[in-house]
């Protein structure tokens, strides 16, 4: 169980963001601390009760995270958190590497004129990865891809996109199928040359690096079981 924040200082961050995003947020952050495990109840009035809100963005935070598929619904039984594994990133990955190679493809003229976006990430991942920081390293990573698919300029595909919850998946992959990032950097840096060079095969080398995160945790769910 971790410490919750005090009411003052919780109410304080609410008031600052949309409160079905800030309440999404202070879930996200209950599963990777681990105050809630799989399988568990999220009791929708617990939680409207320490945040100081009424239960209604709650329960839309609560759909949300259903969208995600990170919460169920249980008849008679309420919200619980979905006993998370590697078939379902079997089934997320290959949905966001079709759609980051059409992104590469759309992004590459731009990027290849102005690759700074790429390149900023790729150093602050570098940065993460030396200090140990994993949430950097989760942070960083996401936002490199976030930029190939904001360069692409499709507001469908963007929106697509965001609606898998990439940073939560990732995030949720590092803490629950012990999913390593380090080598990550190296293969962002790679794709970034590929876009300043022009690489027509920029957008295949995305999506086989998409494709490893799901080969590298089955990969481990292998060795552990």
């Amino acid at each position: 169980m971790v410490d919750l924040p005090e009411r003052s200082d919780a109410e304080s961050r609410l008031a600052r963001n949309p409160l079905r995003e800030q309440i999404r947020r202070f879930l996200v952050d209950g599963l990777l601390s681990g105050r809630w495990q799989p399988g568990e109840r999220v009791v929708e009035r617990r939680i409207a009760a320490e945040l100081n809100v009424s239960q209604a963005p709650v329960r839309e935070a609560l759909r949300e995270m259903e969208t995600l598929r990170l919460i169920e619904s249980v008849p008679n039984k309420g919200a619980r958190v979905r006993d998370f594994g590697v078939a379902d990133m079997a089934e997320i990955y290959p949905v966001r590497a079709g759609l980051e190679l059409v992104a590469a493809e759309l992004a590459a003229p731009r990027l290849a004129e102005d690759p700074r976006p790429l390149e900023r990430e790729v150093e602050a991942l570098k940065r993460a990865t030396v200090s140990g920081d994993v949430d950097e390293q989760v942070r960083h990573s996401v936002e490199f891809h976030r930029a190939i698919v904001r360069a692409a300029d499709n507001s469908v595909l963007s929106h697509t996109w965001e609606s898998l919850g990439v940073e939560v998946w990732t995030a949720l992959s590092v803490r629950w199928l012990n999913m390593e990032l380090h080598a990550k950097a190296a293969d962002h840096a790679q794709i970034t040359e590929a876009f300043r060079r022009r690489d027509p095969n920029v957008g295949r080398m995305l999506s086989d690096h998409v494709l490893n995160y799901v080969e590298a945790a089955l990969k481990t769910h292998n060795v552990a079981h």
